[in-house]
Protein backbone atom coordinates (compact mmCIF):
# COMPACT_ATOMS: atom_id res chain seq x y z
CA UNK A 1 0.00 0.00 0.00
CA UNK A 2 1.21 3.16 -1.05
CA UNK A 3 1.76 6.01 1.59
CA UNK A 4 0.37 8.84 -0.54
CA UNK A 5 -2.45 6.74 -1.40
CA UNK A 6 -5.68 7.71 0.50
CA UNK A 7 -7.59 4.67 1.85
CA UNK A 8 -11.27 4.71 1.30
CA UNK A 9 -13.39 2.03 3.46
CA UNK A 10 -16.51 0.81 1.37
CA UNK A 11 -17.76 -1.90 3.65
CA UNK A 12 -17.71 -1.56 7.76
CA UNK A 13 -18.83 -4.04 10.10
CA UNK A 14 -19.71 -2.26 13.52
CA UNK A 15 -18.32 -3.55 16.85
CA UNK A 16 -21.69 -5.14 18.19
CA UNK A 17 -22.09 -6.85 14.83
CA UNK A 18 -21.79 -10.95 13.93
CA UNK A 19 -21.31 -12.39 10.85
CA UNK A 20 -21.86 -16.13 10.33
CA UNK A 21 -20.70 -17.63 7.72
CA UNK A 22 -18.14 -16.30 5.02
CA UNK A 23 -18.17 -12.53 3.69
CA UNK A 24 -16.76 -11.08 0.82
CA UNK A 25 -16.61 -7.28 -0.36
CA UNK A 26 -15.14 -5.25 -3.35
CA UNK A 27 -12.77 -2.59 -2.33
CA UNK A 28 -11.67 -2.23 1.80
CA UNK A 29 -13.43 -3.10 4.19
CA UNK A 30 -13.24 -2.51 8.40
CA UNK A 31 -13.90 -4.95 10.46
CA UNK A 32 -14.86 -3.67 14.05
CA UNK A 33 -17.21 -7.26 15.02
CA UNK A 34 -16.99 -10.76 14.55
CA UNK A 35 -17.34 -12.48 11.65
CA UNK A 36 -17.16 -16.62 12.18
CA UNK A 37 -16.27 -17.39 8.35
CA UNK A 38 -13.37 -16.94 5.89
CA UNK A 39 -13.32 -13.07 4.50
CA UNK A 40 -12.20 -11.71 1.39
CA UNK A 41 -11.74 -8.62 0.51
CA UNK A 42 -10.53 -7.06 -3.42
CA UNK A 43 -8.37 -3.66 -1.58
CA UNK A 44 -7.30 -3.49 2.07
CA UNK A 45 -8.90 -5.29 5.37
CA UNK A 46 -8.51 -3.68 8.26
CA UNK A 47 -9.81 -5.61 11.35
CA UNK A 48 -10.07 -2.71 14.71
CA UNK A 49 -9.26 -3.80 18.21
CA UNK A 50 -12.18 -4.88 18.60
CA UNK A 51 -12.47 -7.10 15.29
CA UNK A 52 -12.72 -11.14 15.71
CA UNK A 53 -12.12 -13.17 12.61
CA UNK A 54 -12.57 -16.49 13.08
CA UNK A 55 -11.33 -17.97 9.21
CA UNK A 56 -8.79 -17.48 6.53
CA UNK A 57 -8.45 -14.07 4.99
CA UNK A 58 -7.33 -12.93 1.80
CA UNK A 59 -6.87 -9.26 0.68
CA UNK A 60 -4.65 -7.15 -1.09
CA UNK A 61 -3.48 -5.70 2.28
CA UNK A 62 -4.38 -6.52 5.84
CA UNK A 63 -4.08 -4.89 8.61
CA UNK A 64 -5.13 -6.54 11.87
CA UNK A 65 -5.06 -4.94 15.53
CA UNK A 66 -7.68 -7.27 16.63
CA UNK A 67 -8.24 -10.99 16.89
CA UNK A 68 -7.50 -13.42 13.94
CA UNK A 69 -7.69 -16.89 13.80
CA UNK A 70 -7.07 -18.49 10.42
CA UNK A 71 -4.45 -17.87 8.01
CA UNK A 72 -3.83 -14.56 6.17
CA UNK A 73 -3.31 -14.25 2.65
CA UNK A 74 -2.25 -10.52 1.19
CA UNK A 75 -1.01 -10.09 -2.27
CA UNK A 76 1.15 -7.05 -0.97
CA UNK A 77 1.21 -6.16 2.34
CA UNK A 78 0.25 -7.54 6.12
CA UNK A 79 0.47 -5.47 9.42
CA UNK A 80 -0.05 -6.64 12.87
CA UNK A 81 -0.50 -3.39 15.52
CA UNK A 82 0.47 -4.05 19.03
CA UNK A 83 -3.08 -5.17 19.69
CA UNK A 84 -2.90 -7.79 17.05
CA UNK A 85 -3.26 -11.65 17.94
CA UNK A 86 -2.97 -13.85 15.26
CA UNK A 87 -2.81 -17.44 15.23
CA UNK A 88 -2.13 -18.55 12.04
CA UNK A 89 0.17 -18.63 8.58
CA UNK A 90 0.42 -15.57 6.73
CA UNK A 91 1.58 -15.40 2.87
CA UNK A 92 2.49 -11.88 1.67
CA UNK A 93 4.98 -10.03 -0.03
CA UNK A 94 5.54 -7.18 2.57
CA UNK A 95 5.27 -7.70 5.95
CA UNK A 96 4.85 -5.34 9.42
CA UNK A 97 5.30 -6.52 13.03
CA UNK A 98 4.47 -3.81 16.10
CA UNK A 99 6.21 -4.56 19.60
CA UNK A 100 3.99 -6.61 21.94
CA UNK A 101 2.02 -7.91 18.93
CA UNK A 102 1.28 -11.71 19.24
CA UNK A 103 1.93 -13.79 15.78
CA UNK A 104 1.71 -17.71 16.01
CA UNK A 105 2.56 -19.39 12.79
CA UNK A 106 4.61 -19.56 10.15
CA UNK A 107 5.25 -16.35 7.06
CA UNK A 108 6.00 -17.01 3.87
CA UNK A 109 7.19 -13.85 1.78
CA UNK A 110 6.03 -14.69 -1.65
CA UNK A 111 9.82 -14.25 -2.69
CA UNK A 112 10.13 -15.42 -6.51
CA UNK A 113 13.79 -17.13 -7.32
CA UNK A 114 14.26 -15.34 -10.42
CA UNK A 115 17.58 -13.10 -10.38
CA UNK A 116 19.06 -15.57 -7.76
CA UNK A 117 22.00 -16.87 -8.51
CA UNK A 118 22.03 -20.72 -8.66
CA UNK A 119 23.07 -22.69 -4.97
CA UNK A 120 26.11 -24.47 -6.08
CA UNK A 121 26.03 -28.27 -5.21
CA UNK A 122 26.71 -29.63 -1.84
CA UNK A 123 29.71 -32.16 -3.10
CA UNK A 124 31.28 -28.86 -4.07
CA UNK A 125 30.85 -26.59 -1.33
CA UNK A 126 32.36 -29.61 1.24
CA UNK A 127 35.27 -30.11 -1.90
CA UNK A 128 36.08 -26.42 -0.82
CA UNK A 129 35.71 -26.41 2.71
CA UNK A 130 38.77 -28.05 5.49
CA UNK A 131 37.73 -29.43 8.37
CA UNK A 132 38.99 -27.66 11.80
CA UNK A 133 40.95 -30.81 12.66
CA UNK A 134 43.02 -30.31 9.21
CA UNK A 135 42.92 -26.68 9.84
CA UNK A 136 44.76 -26.76 12.80
CA UNK A 137 47.04 -29.27 11.40
CA UNK A 138 48.14 -27.59 8.43
CA UNK A 139 48.94 -24.30 10.62
CA UNK A 140 50.90 -26.52 12.85
CA UNK A 141 52.87 -28.01 10.23
CA UNK A 142 53.90 -24.45 9.01
CA UNK A 143 55.05 -23.35 12.36
CA UNK A 144 57.11 -26.13 13.09
CA UNK A 145 58.40 -25.56 9.39
CA UNK A 146 59.21 -21.92 9.82
CA UNK A 147 60.89 -22.57 13.18
CA UNK A 148 62.80 -25.22 11.98
CA UNK A 149 64.14 -22.58 9.17
CA UNK A 150 64.89 -20.12 12.30
CA UNK A 151 61.70 -17.79 10.30
CA UNK A 152 59.50 -17.78 13.35
CA UNK A 153 60.81 -14.94 15.66
CA UNK A 154 58.85 -14.08 18.70
CA UNK A 155 57.29 -10.85 19.30
CA UNK A 156 59.55 -7.90 21.65
CA UNK A 157 56.40 -7.87 24.31
CA UNK A 158 56.42 -11.46 24.47
CA UNK A 159 60.07 -11.76 24.95
CA UNK A 160 59.98 -8.99 27.51
CA UNK A 161 57.09 -10.66 29.08
CA UNK A 162 59.20 -14.55 29.35
CA UNK A 163 61.73 -12.36 30.77
CA UNK A 164 59.80 -10.45 33.70
CA UNK A 165 58.52 -14.29 34.41
CA UNK A 166 61.77 -15.51 34.82
CA UNK A 167 63.15 -12.20 36.11
CA UNK A 168 65.99 -11.73 33.38
CA UNK A 169 66.26 -8.74 31.71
Amino acid sequence: MKKNKELIITTLIGRDAECNGDFAAKGSARVDGCINGNVTVTGTLIVGVTGNINGDITAQSTIIGGEVIGNVTSSERTELTQTARLIGDITTELIVIDEKAIFQGGCNMNQESTGKRPKPAARAVRAGRKTAKEAIAEALKEVEEASREGAVEEPEDMQASRQSDTGVM
